[in-house]
């Protein structure tokens, strides 16, 4: 694979390290800051929310050429965002750094997606894609946990600082790497982007990307405030929040990777299985939160349920927007996003409860509960695309709808 298309995955991994490493920062930036932890818990949101506006927009521009200044400019805006939020004293300035760095990112991605492609010859797109995007992977096993502990050690913003530096790197390769133009014509082949956009009127579509926002609204209602769980809770000490984030991680990576090779060929037995067992395994956490082993066992449990069902979703996203090629992953960055924006917003509002810092968990059980409702009297939509003529199969993409 060319050098400059890793040079890319490490932008990429800087990116997918901000977007979660806040699970691990919020007691520090709440001390910091003077705001209370449900209030330092909106800065996720705010970087969701970010995410979703960014993405369909930035993704009808990349319809047009798109290229080594755009990329440049997306990393240089996503640096200078970290540095003013590792100095600000601020708490509305670092909530404005999130939503730029926000865009920023969605902008990168939907640019670095075409020009990676384009970097390497037509039969090798498939492994230039998996290797930008293995940045996202890297930043839930090691950058995130990393970051936890950098924070844990020397303060949370020696984390935005961190983050910022690996975006130096990834600018010198984009300008020295990055052809400045790729020698492709300046609009895709395909449908217009009235017709693109027509697709999210389709209901198949619009039950999936339903059902991606709120498992990942579970997902993020429960990591984001993971960090009080297991100090106060637990009674574990600080480095552990980090032990806790890398099993999680870890667990997402195998949740992928499994999804990856079993969801294409039984959609409706993977998410029959996964739905229940994740819906479940969220009130076992906060049931048994206050035990250590139990915690970070159903912690790496619900990391891989989470990203399995997740991402088996995001696949049914993609066939059901076939016709949406070049928006289709716009819609599904869009429905991950709002449920990371969602999440965290409900769950704030449980921690002056009684339920305290287990609210969070309680709240993604009843969001899984929620999607289950949804899902079970709609599972052929869900679970095989077309009705039942694919046998369980997902249909071919250029057969959705």
């Amino acid at each position: 694979m060319p050098f400059p298309l890793y040079l890319l995955a490490l932008a990429v991994f800087a990116m997918g390290t901000s977007e979660f490493m806040l699970a691990g920062l919020l007691p520090d930036i709440a001390s910091g800051l003077g705001v209370t932890v449900g209030t330092a818990g909106t800065l996720t949101s705010a970087y969701a929310i970010g995410m979703v506006v960014g993405a369909p927009l930035t993704a009808a521009l990349a319809r047009k050429r798109a290229g080594r200044l755009s990329l440049l400019g997306f990393v240089l805006v996503f640096l200078s965002a970290h540095v003013l939020g590792a100095v600000t004293d601020s708490f509305a300035v670092l909530f404005a750094t999130r939503v730029v760095a926000a865009l920023a990112n969605a902008g990168f991605l939907a640019v670095a997606l075409t020009t990676a492609a384009s970097l390497v010859p037509a039969d090798q797109k498939g492994r230039a894609l998996a290797v930008l995007l293995s940045g996202t992977t890297v930043a839930m096993v090691v950058g995130v946990p990393g970051g936890s502990v950098l924070g844990t050690q020397l303060g949370w913003r020696a984390t935005f600082w961190a983050v910022a530096a690996l975006c130096l790197p990834a600018a010198i390769g984009v300008l020295v790497g990055i052809p400045a133009r790729r020698g492709q014509k300046d609009v895709t082949e395909g449908p217009p982007l009235r017709a693109e956009l027509a697709q999210l009127g389709g209901p198949r579509l619009l039950v999936v990307v339903l059902l991606g926002a709120l498992v990942n609204a579970a997902t993020f209602a429960g990591i984001t405030f993971l960090a009080p769980v297991v100090t106060a809770t637990a009674g574990l000490g600080e480095l552990w929040i980090s032990v806790a984030l890398v099993l999680f991680g870890v667990g997402s990576f195998i949740g992928v990777t499994v999804a990856g090779r079993l969801s294409d060929q039984r959609p409706d037995l993977f998410l029959a299985v996964g739905g229940p067992l994740l819906f479940i395994g969220w009130p076992a956490l906060a049931v048994l939160a206050d035990q250590p082993v139990a915690l970070l066992v159903l912690v790496f449990v619900q990391g891989a349920l989470s990203f399995a069902v997740g991402s088996t979703l995001i696949t049914r996203i993609f066939y059901e927007a076939a016709g949406a090629p070049t928006m289709a992953g716009s819609y599904a960055t869009a429905a991950l996003n709002t449920g990371a924006a969602i999440g965290p917003l409900i769950a704030a509002t449980t921690l002056t409860t009684a339920a305290g810092d287990l609210g969070p968990l309680w709240v993604s059980g009843l969001l899984v509960a929620v999607g289950l409702l949804i899902a079970v009297p709609l599972r052929t939509v869900v679970m095989v695309g077309r009705g039942n003529e694919t046998g369980g199969r997902c249909p071919r993409p250029e057969a959705a709808p």
